[in-house]
């Protein structure tokens, strides 16, 4: 049948723990943020560094952290970088298991939202599917009587063995933006790389690939024409917080996104589901 059960961190963080006959999986209700998913029979599909502390506040540096309700610097400087749910205490809405795939459901409780930073009625779910693959969307509920907009991106971290080794694929014909610049146009498939990367993609397909030398992960995107692919290389490595400095040679981002002009507006009593799908291929 399987099990789920609610556990703490030593230092003191509330998670949930999956295991079941097709993988082994932690998810955090900080942040509503999954740290570890491991298919039966094969290598772990998340990366975390090893220089992070679970400490209660601070977002964990690795899985998926839930960039929400806006990815990255908010117009304002003062806001908080990536939304404040990544930092907020979710609550377990609802636990299903079936044939060893388990559906669990987190939302975000009204007191737990920002309300300077975000003075609309909105609700926010995250859910999960966890088999032989790793299913996470992020539902928005605009329950205002105004339009409500926002950005939003589940910033995956993957573990590739070796950056010097990694191509990325799927890329062709899509548009990017990086450090500010461009938009600039994708002729090729693959990106490799060779120094910091941080490129915001657009008018993308739905699926790309990371072949690494341990295999190829495949990430695919729903209700996303967007999606960011990163790694601080070495001068940003040093700058990070909870970031070893020689983590960029084992781990990429590549997150499903909407954001630019793929961002979501939301008429009032209107939904709308950005999900991301993730496997060993």
């Amino acid at each position: 049948m399987g099990s789920v059960t609610t556990q703490k961190h030593p230092n003191g963080l509330e998670y949930v723990s999956i295991e079941t006959k097709l993988c082994q999986a932690r998810i955090f209700m900080q942040g509503a943020q999954i740290d570890q998913f491991i298919p039966s029979g094969k290598p772990p599909l998340l990366w975390v560094s090893s220089a992070d502390d679970y400490q209660p506040g601070n977002g964990i540096r690795g899985g998926v952290p839930v960039c929400w309700p806006w990815f990255g610097m908010h117009e304002n400087p003062q806001y908080p970088q990536h939304g404040f749910a990544r930092n907020k205490i979710w609550s377990l809405e609802s636990v299903d298991i079936k044939d060893q795939v388990v559906d669990l459901v987190f939302s975000l409780p009204q007191s737990e939202y920002e309300q300077q930073y975000w003075p609309h009625n909105t609700q926010v779910k995250v859910l999960f599917t966890l088999g032989e693959t790793l299913t996470v969307s992020i539902v928005n509920t605009n329950k205002d009587n105004h339009p409500v907009s926002l950005t939003q991106a589940l910033h995956s971290y993957f573990p590739i063995g070796d950056i010097h080794q990694l191509s990325a694929t799927g890329f062709s014909g899509a548009q990017y933006i990086e450090f500010g610049q461009g938009p600039f146009q994708q002729p090729q498939d693959n990106v490799t790389f060779d120094r910091e990367t941080d490129r915001v993609y657009t008018h993308l397909t739905a699926s790309q690939e990371l072949n690494t030398p341990h295999g190829t992960i495949v990430v695919s995107r729903e209700n996303s024409r967007s999606a960011v692919l990163w790694n601080p290389w070495i001068d940003k490595s040093v700058r990070l917080s909870r970031f070893n400095n020689n983590d960029y040679l084992t781990m990429v981002c590549l997150e499903a996104a909407n954001v630019l002009d793929d961002k979501v507006v939301l008429a009032p009593g209107e939904s709308h589901t950005l999900t991301t799908h993730i496997c060993w291929k």
